[in-house]
């Protein structure tokens, strides 16, 4: 199956690079030290807080205090100037998106020989989001695969059907453009740079790949630059829009039910209900379109992982909670039903099957079933040592395409251009000319 093809590309994705003394202790995985420590954890989840005070409940020689540390860019450098100035925490939140350029700073500790014990408690393909070269850098803690919310209602009421492929999303804008041209199916813009990365991924595409420490960039690869004229062509028949996501005009056009669809992951439910909670009960989960029908692989779209950091003078014991909140049974349920996350772990995606399903869709009572379907079957996206430079680049220049009307296949190929330059000047070796 391609995607169990695909997903050794991740444990490679930083192979080549120093990763001397990244390895571990070496020390055994089992009970932690009689002399109670304390340590300390960085994230933004909601519900950390009380998921780390169940955990001191019951550990009163492993003592976790909880900070939060903002999500996403900003915790990232946080994280980075703390390690860098010998005060960062004992455990951090990183998303996968910028777990290699933490890697290659140096920030999280090799936890392989720690974590043994539960890798079969995650789908290979998640598991592959945080194990680079063979060596495992942190704990899967949710994921976001990428999926279709969409307003049932108005699909019923145009008969359009639901679209299970790439080219019936095609078909099914432009017939909803035709019927009601005020009406969108969809909104893709330029900053949606992991949606783009994740179709190229579905698609065949390799955005980075590694191999005997060489690296390759494929934003520009056929796959992509093939999906890169598909929505170009979609965008110029009027079946999307690229007007940007969560603006004040896209919450009015999601209240209104003039934007029908957010090709997105399975967090999109949650955001969609704190814009439009009044459309409650008319949107439905589907599987994302497939680019080949029968072929269900989907790419993530976001998602998060806990890593111990170099830093730590408790890796073991740091490990030991890290376990217990991302792969353990009892984590998954908190993590489910405390910070209402997607648990990363087989487990606790089929425990979500008993769960109600989201406030934005409570008439779908088969929503975690579709969800644990759609889990199963994953693609990792290999993500960049430069990811912050590729996806500024990219945006910049498929908003340029867009607005100056030239083909957005030149925005990937200059984004390609420009990463593999950005690299090489970094020192990493790259296979592109």
């Amino acid at each position: 199956m391609r995607s169990k093809i695909i997903a050794s590309i991740a444990t490679v994705a930083v192979a080549g690079l120093a990763l001397a003394g990244c390895s571990s202790s070496g020390a055994d995985s089992g009970a932690s030290s009689d002399k109670p420590v304390t340590l300390t954890f960085w994230s933004w989840a909601p519900g950390s807080q009380k998921i780390v005070a169940e955990w001191n409940k019951t550990h009163p020689n492993i003592h976790v205090k909880y900070t939060d540390a903002g999500g996403g860019n900003d915790s990232s450098a946080k994280l980075l100037t703390a390690s860098r100035a010998g005060n960062a925490p004992d455990l951090a939140a990183v998303e996968y998106t910028t777990l290699p350029s933490m890697i290659v700073a140096d920030v999280p500790l090799d936890i392989t020989e720690y974590v043994k014990d539960v890798t079969d408690n995650f789908t290979s393909g998640t598991w592959d989001q945080t194990t680079f070269d063979g060596h495992v850098y942190g704990i899967p803690q949710d994921v976001g695969p990428m999926a279709f919310p969409y307003r049932s209602d108005k699909l019923q009421a145009l008969n359009i059907p639901v679209p299970k492929t790439w080219e019936d999303f095609d078909k099914a804008g432009v017939a909803i453009h035709t019927a009601e041209p005020g009406t969108s199916l969809a909104s893709l813009p330029a900053d949606q740079f992991g949606f783009y990365a994740g179709v190229a991924t579905q698609a065949g595409g390799e955005w980075w790949s590694v191999k005997n420490g060489k690296w390759t960039v494929g934003i520009a690869d056929d796959a992509s630059l093939k999906v890169a004229d598909f929505f170009e062509k979609m965008s110029k028949d009027g079946a999307i829009t690229t007007d940007p996501l969560l603006t004040p005009e896209w919450n009015k056009q999601v209240n209104e039910g003039t934007m029908l669809s957010w090709p997105s992951a399975l967090w999109a439910p949650g955001v969609i209900q704190g814009v439009a909670p009044s459309t409650a009960g008319k949107w439905t989960m589907a599987p994302l379109p497939q680019w080949k029908a029968g072929d269900a692989a989907v790419a993530y779209q976001g998602g998060s992982a806990v890593i111990v950091t170099k830093g730590s003078k408790h890796p073991k014991e740091a490990a030991e909670f890290d376990k217990w909140m991302n792969a353990s049974d009892t984590g998954a349920k908190l993590l489910l039903n405390v910070a209402n996350a997607y648990p990363a772990t087989i487990f606790g995606q089929k425990e979500a099957k008993s769960s109600k399903p989201p406030a934005l869709m409570p008439q779908q009572t088969d929503y975690y079933d579709v969800a644990a379907k759609i889990s199963a079957d994953t693609i990792p996206v290999t993500w960049g040592p430069d990811f912050n430079f590729a996806q500024s680049t990219f945006t910049d220049a498929l908003n340029k395409a867009i607005a100056n009307g030239t083909p957005w296949r030149d925005a990937f190929i200059a984004t390609q251009n420009a990463v593999v330059k950005d690299m090489k000047k970094a020192g990493y070796k790259v296979t592109n000319k």
